[in-house]
């Protein structure tokens, strides 16, 4: 059959085959689409920037021979045990549930090789992932599912989730499928059951209230472990106030990019804002209230290389945190199980159905026999690899800035490639000294 473009056959903009195919399943079979991973339409990016390296009126430093330093401390607003990491790229949170206890083991074995933190997600803390990570920071999440006081002092840090960015103002989904006799046990659940998450926090209704909850959790860790307060990004300059006004330590901003185990598809590409918009915003705020780099700010959501990792930085970030990154370090969507994933109906490179719990490279699933497939400590190797390729990509590019630490990288280290990237990210347009929205 010839190609529809040769036979005069014109594809509509509005509503092309994708769409046409959603709005066929929704009348078919009545039900909206669950999915898992995060945004595919195309947002303004990190791609959108480019760094400005060092020439004549700028001096680089000599890769070999000249440090770049890489280190952070997080939580010293008020915390007497801040973190001190070696990297400024950790691991975001992610439940056991949503992936299988080898998965969650790896992932502490990979961030703490390379001095890193991971964190743990919805249901609470397991043994392997305490086990094998040095520095592990504890989710305290709406659903409450799994909160454990002896947990919260066993943490390292403690991250109160207010939304995640693939779904700002509503909650995940772990379906019955995943919910095995030991994620039942540790949610107090019953077993094979659908479970959806709560989108607000029981016992308050606005910063206030969160105000008395930071309060309460530093009662209950001594004032040792700093106090992380998460955001999606949607009204991200005023959430940033009200989290510090709240007495937060470190404030993560969660972007429309980043991933998720599974929610309604229609909150995937819909609600939020890129990071790229966010993190100005974010930086803008603290600078305001006097406490930028007082108050560290992480920032998540698409976060691909050092590039990216660069660039947030230089917008004003203390440090970044990667998921969906992760998960593919580990093997997600591995070519080795292309057969497999075309049997479930996807392919490798596509396959996005974590909710179901079948995936074959056994990290997005509670089977036993596919999660057995994920060897922890070559996962935590390969993870650590990528963290160690992440680092060093951030230093060569702040080198090139003449910087001595990434974290010294600023917004004149950047211009953008588009209008729209150079409103959201407040840098001027390349090749001009143009920011839209502030004249000329």
């Amino acid at each position: 059959m010839k190609d529809p473009a040769e036979r005069g056959l014109r594809e509509s903009a509005t509503f092309d085959r994708a769409t046409i195919a959603a709005i066929q399943h929704a009348a078919r079979t009545g039900v909206y689409d669950i999915r898992g991973w995060g945004a595919k339409r195309a947002v303004p990016h990190f791609d959108d920037l480019l760094v400005l390296g060092a020439s004549m009126s700028r001096y680089p430093l000599e890769g070999y021979r000249e440090r770049c330093d890489t280190d952070v401390v997080l939580g010293d607003r008020h915390a007497t045990r801040p973190l001190h990491l070696d990297i400024p790229v950790t691991i975001a949170g992610m439940s056991f549930g949503a992936l299988s206890a080898q998965a969650k083991e790896a992932l502490g074995r990979g961030a703490s090789e390379v001095g890193t933190s991971t964190t743990t997600g919805d249901g609470g803390m397991t043994d392997e992932e305490r086990g094998e990570s040095k520095t592990l920071v504890y989710q305290l999440l709406p659903s409450r599912y799994g909160m454990n006081p002896d947990h919260l002092r066993a943490a390292d840090a403690i991250e109160v989730v207010l939304g995640q960015g693939a779904k700002p103002g509503g909650g995940g989904m772990l379906l019955g499928q995943k919910i095995s006799d030991r994620v039942a046990e540790m949610r107090t659940l019953p077993p094979g059951i659908d479970q959806r998450s709560a989108c607000r926090h029981p016992d308050w209704t606005g910063p206030d209230d969160l105000a008395i909850k930071i309060g309460e959790l530093r009662e209950i860790t001594d004032w040792e472990k700093p106090i992380y307060v998460k955001v999606g990004a949607t009204r991200t300059y005023y959430d940033v106030k009200l989290a510090v006004a709240a007495g937060a330590d470190v404030v993560v901003v969660d972007g429309m990019q980043g991933g998720t185990a599974a929610t309604q598809e229609v909150f995937i590409e819909h609600v939020g804002i890129p990071i790229l918009a966010a993190i100005p915003q974010a930086a803008q705020a603290l600078q305001e209230l006097g406490v930028h780099r007082k108050v560290q700010l992480i920032v998540s959501g698409g976060i691909r290389t050092g590039a990216d990792v660069a660039k947030a930085m230089a917008l004003g970030a203390d440090a970044v945190a990667i998921g969906t990154a992760a998960l593919i370090a580990l093997g997600d969507n591995d070519p080795q199980y292309a057969a497999e994933y075309e049997a479930l109906g996807s392919g490798a490179g596509y396959y996005d159905d974590f909710q179901d719990g079948r995936d074959p490279a056994g990290i997005t699933t509670q089977d036993p026999e596919l999660s057995a497939r994920l060897d922890p400590v070559e996962g935590g190797r390969r993870v650590a690899n990528y963290l160690r390729v992440l680092t060093m990509e951030a230093q060569t590019l702040a080198r090139a800035c003449g910087k001595g630490h990434v974290r010294h990288l600023e917004p004149e280290d950047l211009v953008a490639l588009t209008i729209e990237a150079a409103a959201m990210a407040r840098v001027p347009l390349a090749g001009t000294s143009w920011i839209p929205g502030r004249g000329l």
